[in-house]
């Protein structure tokens, strides 16, 4: 079960519906969470659905400020042990700080959606 969303003034919502209904075919129950998601909603919403996986889109380059920032309030309601996805815009030297701010993994445009339902198969933690 996963959120998806984007954060901040990010209005771009084709890749991430796009990843949305792909994820659903796939046999996941998948939540779109909206546009402009601030970090506490984004918490609120993964605690009151119960889900595994957060799937986070940037494509304004706000993933800096705002990612630390969902990770915090993740870990507020308790969640610090649910999978969060990055993708969208992000730049190399980004990756590792993402990474060392609790994203499982950052998934640049063009990755294909085959692969990272198979990501989060492969990782999610088991019911």
């Amino acid at each position: 079960r996963g959120l998806v969303g984007t954060t901040g003034l990010d209005g771009h919502d084709r890749g991430v519906m796009g990843g949305a209904k792909a994820l659903s075919h796939a046999g996941m129950e998948v939540i779109y969470g909206g546009l402009h998601l601030r970090p506490g909603q984004i918490a609120k919403v993964a605690a009151e659905e119960s889900v595994d996986v957060v799937g986070l889109s940037s494509l304004s380059d706000n993933h800096r400020a705002l990612v630390p920032r969902i990770m915090e309030e993740l870990k507020k309601v308790g969640l610090d042990d649910v999978m969060v996805l990055l993708g969208g815009f992000i730049q190399d030297e980004d990756v590792p700080v993402m990474k060392a701010a609790g994203v499982a993994e950052v998934f640049g445009v063009g990755t294909r959606l085959e692969d990272i339902a198979k990501y989060i198969r492969t990782h999610v933690r088991p019911a």
